[in-house]
């Protein structure tokens, strides 16, 4: 019987100081998020809360909101404006552009709505600044350059509007590029010339260019062209998921080459082949890992794709952001890594972005 107690407290005490390792890891991860800013630069909520009672949608939707954010301890998000691929002809140009300028003034409206919650950020400074403040930073993206159409003022015109990055093509061709998904026998391999006219002046303004989506082809020509740093804003790691949206290890390391950053996205579709109950938190790390591994810490960062695909067993929505960090604190990585990963290296970017743009506009003086 002695023995028996005796071994019962033993468990007991290993359980004890499992937990309390855990324990100390979550706090850990508070300090790590009450102290640096933490950025995903993805996701696909915007669209939802434009029309919370839509009926088309193709994932269960809402794992992003203000207090979610608050919760998960994730100050800034990039708010994509999504356009799905259309007809390339004149009347479909003007009408999706004027759609995505209409959802881009709904969602304003709903952020001013909670500006006790979070405001709007066009630079890294106003970022850091709303961070200070306890307000979420709300941060404008379009997904698919679709919306320019064939008009290069209308570049302008998104940015004028807020929008910080233009993811260049969805699934399919557009006229500025070649996608991964669904490669078109009527393709330009890589950039149209159009497509280099847009890449030149998303430089000229200091608007990041997000290859993201688009094809091999297309990602090499925006290296040769662009004067800023390559951004992926939610990509994968393709040599442990083989998807066509994934990131080659060669890609990765010529993207690393131009100073950018691989912002991973979540999800089992691009993580794992794993079923979807069980792809949970650690398949994300082992694409962290792998990037790590294969070009250092500098470069690599989150973007979700959360209400467009994203989100796994304990990372189900913004609110769990900190269960990824206790993952990578287990794995060895040091506060410093970790200030990158989660905003460093992707501010970086973006300040390296808008520096060139200075430089091109002092260079035409």
């Amino acid at each position: 019987m002695k023995k028996l107690v005796l071994f019962l407290a033993a468990q007991f005490l290993f359980v004890a100081m499992y937990a309390q390792t855990d324990a100390q890891y979550m706090k850990k991860a508070d300090e790590i998020h009450r102290k640096y800013l933490t950025v995903d630069t993805h996701n696909d909520t915007a669209m939802y809360l434009n029309h919370p009672d839509g009926e088309d949608w193709s994932v269960a939707k809402g794992q992003v909101s203000f207090p979610k954010m608050k919760e998960g301890g994730l100050d800034a998000a990039f708010f994509a404006i999504f356009l799905d691929q259309g007809p390339l002809r004149e009347s479909s140009r003007d009408s999706v552009y004027a759609y995505a300028m209409n959802e881009i003034a709904l969602f304003k409206n709903y952020v001013a709505k909670h500006s006790d919650e979070a405001a709007f950020a066009y630079t890294p400074k106003d970022l850091k600044k709303l961070k200070k403040e306890g307000k979420r930073g709300v941060v404008l993206a379009l997904e698919n350059g679709y919306g320019v159409g064939i008009d290069l003022a209308k570049v302008d015109s998104f940015y004028v509007a807020g929008c910080r990055y233009i993811t260049l093509c969805h699934n399919y061709i557009n006229d500025i590029c070649d996608a991964s998904r669904y490669p078109s026998p009527n393709g330009y391999d890589g950039l149209s010339e159009f497509g280099e006219q847009v890449v030149r002046r998303m430089n000229e303004l200091g608007m990041m260019v997000d290859v993201s989506h688009a094809s091999t082809a297309t990602l090499y020509d925006v290296i040769k062209l662009s004067k800023a740093p390559i951004f992926a804003s939610h990509s994968s790691v393709r040599a442990i998921k083989d998807h066509p949206r994934n990131l080659t290890d060669q890609e990765i390391k010529d993207i690393a080459a131009t100073g950018g950053v691989i912002q991973l996205a979540t999800g089992r579709w691009c993580l794992t082949n794993a079923p979807k109950k069980e792809t949970s938190v650690k398949h994300l790390a082992d694409h962290i890992d792998h990037i790590k591994a294969l070009v250092g810490p500098e470069h690599i960062g989150l973007g979700t794709d959360f209400d467009g695909g994203g989100g796994m067993v304990d990372f189900e929505d913004c609110s769990k952001m900190k269960n990824l960090t206790v993952e990578l604190l287990k794995r060895g990585y040091t506060e410093k890594e970790l200030e990158m990963f989660w905003g460093g290296n992707f501010m970086r970017v973006w300040e390296e972005t808008i520096k060139v743009a200075k430089e091109i506009a002092k260079g035409k003086k």
